[in-house]
């Protein structure tokens, strides 16, 4: 896929270090080609973010949070400065507090539930129609991070499952209303990967060795598997695709039970 992506330009929303999904994403697309901008939440991401936005070519970082209209609408008018169009959004969002990644769903509180839908979810939604005005003559992609918790039961995954039932949702819904304008929308669903955010699910470990030992292919998703992903998702070779849920997890989401040998 060298070159697949090259003339395209865009943006990468929520790498926090060289482990992100997203810096895999990002360090793909740049490696075909494109040319890339980025996000960051606050000074300490950003000054993580920075070396490496600067490692692919990049010198256009923008501080963003997701809840702040404000905040999002002076991101999106500094980008429509730099690029006057942009050929795909990467979406690598998502927030609820550590401490009700573990143990019942039930008690999840209704201050992390309306926090973890409003970052997890409904940021997509929101970023979706700033990047819309980027894209609307030429058509674009917008990609977005999911997890097989959305629709089923992982432990501890909690308010987390329901936050990615929504985001998959919303996924299907912007496809359908961004496809005339030529724009696509997907989502990838990677098995669990050892990044700062997933150490933040109970039981990270545990989840990661399980899916390991079972998975078809007997191995987790890498972050040069999930980048490929979203090249061919973003490059001329997916023009046909939107409103999926990918899965890159080593074919783990087609099990009904772990192997013989683990049960």
């Amino acid at each position: 896929m060298s070159n697949s992506m090259q003339g395209k330009r865009g943006l990468i929303m929520g790498v926090a270090n060289d482990r992100s999904i997203a810096w895999g994403i990002a360090k793909a697309m740049a490696g075909a080609g494109a040319e890339l901008a980025f996000t960051y939440q606050g000074e300490a991401f950003g000054k993580r973010v920075e070396p490496l936005a600067a490692s692919v070519g990049s010198d256009f970082l923008v501080d963003v949070d997701v809840t702040d209209d404000a905040s999002l609408d002076a991101a999106f008018e500094k980008l429509a400065t730099y690029w006057p169009t942009i050929d795909f959004v990467v979406h690598a969002i998502a927030y609820s507090d550590k401490s009700e990644l573990t143990g019942r769903f039930m008690n999840t509180s209704r201050q992390n539930f309306k926090h973890s839908l409003e970052i997890s979810a409904y940021s997509f939604i929101d970023v979706a129609r700033r990047a819309y005005p980027l894209m609307k003559d030429n058509g674009g992609t917008l990609l977005t991070l999911t997890y097989q918790g959305s629709n089923k039961v992982v432990p501890n995954y909690n308010v987390m499952g329901v936050a990615k039932a929504a985001l998959e949702s919303s996924t299907r819904y912007l496809a359908n209303d961004m496809g005339p304008d030529g724009i696509r929308v997907n989502a990838i669903s990677p098995g669990p990967m050892k990044t700062l955010a997933g150490a933040a699910i109970g039981g990270a470990r545990k989840t990661y060795k399980h899916t390991d030992m079972n998975a078809p292919l007997r191995a987790n998703a890498t972050l040069e598997a999930v980048g490929g992903t979203a090249v061919w998702l973003a490059s001329d070779a997916g023009a046909c695709t939107s409103g999926e849920i990918i899965h890159v997890d080593g074919g783990y989401h087609v099990l009904g039970m772990p192997q013989a040998e683990n049960l």
